[in-house]
């Protein structure tokens, strides 16, 4: 886990009230696994499932932004509580403008994690810009926040256990998994 300035890391997390989550290279491990049937397979982390799920519980909004399309994407992303699923989307600060008027969002209140060179010019316009550790090394000079996993690996968990327990919601998150 590493900080590019500690000093208002805090302040700009504590403002996250939506999470942008890039796939190929964060939510997977970046590879691509084709089937002879010319299927594509992609591996998810249940960690990072879990971590969406806690988000939602703690009162977060979560976002998928892909620069591909794939039909798992979507039935994956569902299945954790993901509402808004753009994929195909190669100028991804497109998307950035909706998701704020949807949500009355500025900049400062969104997060994005990703780690290749289509990201940059989104990482560049939020409020918390994240890479994964196995990320560009021009995309680990231009972020906030390196997670110490890799893509795939469990950095989205990671980055939601940072903000709820930054944000103090991390006891909300997880009431469900004690008994009363």
């Amino acid at each position: 886990m590493a900080f590019r300035n500690i000093y208002n890391i805090p302040d700009k997390i504590k403002r996250i009230k939506l999470i942008i989550i890039d796939v190929d290279g964060v939510l997977t491990d970046g590879k691509s696994y084709m089937l002879d049937t010319g299927k594509e397979i992609k591996i998810f982390n249940v960690k990072d499932g879990s971590g969406i799920v806690m988000a939602h519980r703690a009162g977060l909004h979560t976002a998928i932004l892909s620069g591909r399309k794939s039909p798992i994407v979507q039935k994956w992303a569902k299945t954790q509580g993901i509402k808004d699923i753009f994929q195909n989307i190669f100028y991804k600060t497109d998307v950035l403008d909706k998701l704020k008027k949807k949500y009355k969002l500025k900049n400062q209140e969104i997060a994005y994690i990703g780690d290749d060179m289509i990201d940059l010019p989104l990482l560049r316009e939020v409020g918390f810009s994240i890479a994964v550790s196995d990320a560009s090394k021009d995309i680990k000079r231009e972020v906030d926040f390196i997670t110490s996993a890799a893509g795939g690996q469990g950095a989205v968990r990671e980055l939601m256990e940072l903000i709820l327990k930054t944000q103090k919601k991390w006891t909300k998150a997880t009431k469900v998994y004690f008994k009363k």
